[in-house]
């Protein structure tokens, strides 16, 4: 029998997953109805609903009129190989890490595109690089939040106006809950199925000026598959970026994107979202200050995610467990609230330190987040009586 007694109330949806994320409060199957099936991409009707959730995207998140923003495959990763690949080489490179997906970009600039002159800045889960040691003569690749650290940068005031190279960023958990400062980025990419709740396997590819006058004027000493040329005679392909996609998408999954597009409009856009995604991650580090055991990994609050909140347990009688200790600790108190169906998938990110990630964004409610803290409770609590009495 439990030691400790179980919370009365439960999450109304235990899915707080840092991707694929929550859908939008309220969604059914029925949100599709409308989806355009059994009819060619490249139809009229077709590639209406591909501009519409061009254009609303480009309403929604305040991106400039003369950025072009196409939907590429492949999600958020295909979006990213496709800048990579295709606007790289020309200049030195910067790149950014302090997490896996970063590090992930580290890989492919040293070891696939084995560019030479590359220099990386790192640092560990929780923290950010220098970022006042960047230099943007050269091009620089970073993510704005870090899902698997829960870090973000704190804004977009450490890029210069002026800067000579191309900044990449990769947005894909901070997009829809965070403000991009779209005047210094110059290749933004996310997907559907991070803030959005949407589907997976459709990324987005948002271009400034200079990114396109780059992909008009280098051409890589590379082959570039099929799926990441953007250009064609030496211009940029417009099509991509008005609704004709490089290849075949999926029709049921653009409606559930201009769905969840339509959501975020009721709830007041761009604005509405960023401050849901603030009252719950207020709501759980409220919990965090008044309860000993868990802590942020990201010690600062200015570069603490408001989507992708990650945990460290800090009871003492856990951290001086080895590691691996810690991790099967964690993944047990995880594995108790699955069971209980309060809470699915938060354990912390397979690459990350031992702990919990609890997503907060936009399409989750403040509601569900507040009762979820007692059943964390709980779950300490019982694994610790677990562990006391098999010692």
């Amino acid at each position: 029998m439990s030691m400790t007694p179980q919370p009365a109330t439960r999450p109304a949806n235990p899915r707080f997953s840092s991707g694929p994320t929550a859908k939008r409060p309220g969604w059914t199957l029925e949100a599709l109805s409308d989806a355009f099936l059994g009819r060619s991409h490249r139809s009229k009707g077709g590639k209406a609903k591909l501009k519409k959730a061009i254009e609303d995207t480009r309403d929604i998140l305040g991106v400039p009129a003369d950025y072009k923003i196409g939907i590429v495959p492949a999600s958020d990763t295909g979006a990213v190989e496709m800048a990579l690949w295709s606007m790289l080489g020309a200049r030195g490179v910067d790149v950014l890490a302090w997490e896996s997906f970063g590090s992930g970009w580290v890989t492919d600039i040293v070891k696939q595109l084995k560019l030479k002159d590359v220099r990386v800045l790192e640092a560990g889960y929780g923290e950010l690089p220098d970022l006042g040691e960047v230099d943007f003569s050269r091009d620089v690749i970073f993510t704005w939040n870090g899902t698997t650290s829960g870090v973000k940068v704190p804004d977009g005031e450490w890029i210069p106006a002026g800067r000579e190279g191309l900044t990449i960023c990769d947005a894909t958990s901070a997009a829809f809950a965070q403000n991009l400062a779209f005047d210094k980025l110059d290749v933004v990419t996310f997907s559907w199925q991070k803030v959005l709740g949407g589907e997976a396997q459709h990324g987005m590819l948002v271009l400034s000026p200079r990114a396109v006058e780059r992909l008009e004027s280098y051409a890589p000493a590379w082959p570039l598959p099929k799926i990441f040329r953007m250009t064609k005679g030496g211009k940029l392909n417009a099509e991509i970026f008005e609704g004709a996609t490089i290849n075949t998408p999926s029709m049921l999954a653009v409606e559930d994107y201009l769905d969840a597009l339509d959501w975020a409009r009721s709830v007041g856009g761009l604005a509405g979202l960023v401050a849901r995604a603030d009252a719950n991650t207020a709501a759980l580090a409220g919990w965090v200050e008044r309860t000993d055991w868990v802590d942020f990994l990201a010690a600062d609050p200015a570069i603490r995610s408001n989507t992708s909140v990650c945990l460290r347990i800090v009871d003492p009688a856990i951290t001086a467990r080895p590691e691996a200790e810690q991790a099967a600790f964690a993944k047990a108190l995880t594995a108790r609230l699955e069971a209980e169906g309060v809470a699915l998938d938060i354990g912390a990110y397979r690459d990350a330190p031992p702990g919990l990630r609890i997503w907060c964004g936009g399409t989750v409610e403040t509601a569900d987040i507040e009762k979820l803290t007692p059943w964390l409770d709980w779950a300490f609590a019982e694994e610790m009586n677990a562990a006391k009495k098999a010692a």
